[in-house]
């Protein structure tokens, strides 16, 4: 599984496997401290502690905790991605609603269950409170490539746009559902579900 990308949010991308491990501890811990502490209270001098790793590591790959939360919700987006083509591939392709139903379920389990997930999730939620329009765009995108294939149909502006809006309605809804339930409200996701499919329908059918 790969620890995170080389992006924006590293100051030095990890080059040795040595190096990449440690990163991963870095990411880890601060996951970790995200669901303990949350993101006001989280330092660097913490998560170098979690992670076993002198503060200067730390320091090494990341200018302050937002590069840190920032590079943590693009390995979430990595990890997410990773598990839709994963499962994907077992199942073959089944048509755009199932694939549909497995971006959705990829992504509750790990708003259920991945450390830290809740509060970064893709880049949306840091700081906390924040909606900003780049994480979206960058799951719009990373989608229209990751399924075009099997809607038969070139990854366009058209497909983008339309996934970006499926993003951005499923983003709040899903928000509403974890703000009703703890685990997420099902009657919320089913509303969504078929929300999704609606909109979805007059383009992909």
């Amino acid at each position: 599984m790969r620890a995170v990308s080389h992006t924006p949010s590293l100051r030095r991308a990890p080059v040795q496997r040595r190096s990449a491990e440690r990163l991963a501890r870095i990411l880890d811990a601060c996951a970790g401290l995200l669901d303990e502490v949350g993101y006001d209270d989280l330092s660097t001098r913490a998560v170098a502690e979690r992670a076993g790793v002198p503060i200067g590591s730390v320091y090494r790959f990341f200018s302050n905790k937002r590069q840190m939360a920032d590079a943590l919700a693009r390995r979430n987006l990595e990890r997410f991605t990773d598990r839709v083509t994963e499962r994907l591939a077992v199942t073959g392709d089944r048509g755009w609603r199932y694939a549909m139903d497995v971006v959705l379920d990829t992504y509750l389990d790990m708003k259920r269950t991945a450390p830290g997930f809740s509060l970064v999730d893709f880049g949306n939620q840091i700081p906390v409170g924040a909606r900003r329009a780049e994480p979206n765009h960058r799951v719009a995108d990373r989608l229209a490539a990751l399924l075009s294939g099997h809607l038969g149909r070139p990854a366009d502006d058209d497909l983008r746009r339309t996934f970006l809006v499926a993003v951005e309605a499923a983003d709040a809804l899903v928000d509403l559902a974890f703000r009703v339930a703890p685990e997420g409200d099902e009657k919320v996701v089913a509303e969504l579900r078929a929300l999704l499919r609606a909109y979805l329908a007059r383009v992909l059918d």
